[in-house]
């Protein structure tokens, strides 16, 4: 989730300055490029070392820099009491699935920082389970149900697909 917000972001002309992962964090005032940034990824399996950044190993530095816009991308419970106080983003777009505990929500609120919740950002993996489930249900296959889907809505239509 975090490479395709970034990517979509990055084209639509915003600046990626900072990635936290597993192994760490980097961090460049002007600008990452996430395809680069994969692209070093895949390669090296980390993006500890990717070049013109600023690297922290085993830290997660770089999520406390200034920013703009904030994305939680990966964890549950990743902005808590223990380091909403530190965040400096005017926004928190949650990417992940409750990536923020009460208590962080409420730090952040104080701060004046808008948080977009992740039951808005995050609902398409829960659509595209919805209509998993319907389609394990009905024994459909995966082109009949993508054809009600994507066909226009009309009375008929909907009385159809309430028959079957």
């Amino acid at each position: 989730m975090g490479y395709y917000a970034s990517k979509f972001f990055h084209e639509a002309g915003a600046k990626l300055v900072g990635v936290s992962e597993f192994d760490g964090s980097i961090y460049n005032q002007e600008g990452i490029n996430p395809d680069q940034l994969l692209s070093y990824k895949m390669a090296n399996k980390k993006i500890i070392g990717f070049p013109d950044a600023q690297s922290f190993i085993q830290d997660d530095s770089a999520l406390y820099k200034d920013c703009d816009i904030f994305i939680p991308a990966a964890l549950e419970k990743a902005v808590n009491k223990k380091n909403a106080r530190k965040l400096k983003c005017k926004i928190m777009c949650e990417g992940a699935n409750g990536p923020t505990t009460k208590i962080g929500e409420e730090i952040l609120e104080r701060k004046g920082v808008l948080i977009l919740p992740d039951i808005l950002l995050n609902s398409g993996g829960v659509t595209v389970s919805y209509f998993e489930w319907l389609k394990a249900i009905d024994h459909s296959r995966p082109s009949r149900l993508t054809k009600k889907v994507h066909s226009p809505l009309t009375l008929s239509n909907a009385l159809s697909m309430k028959k079957s």
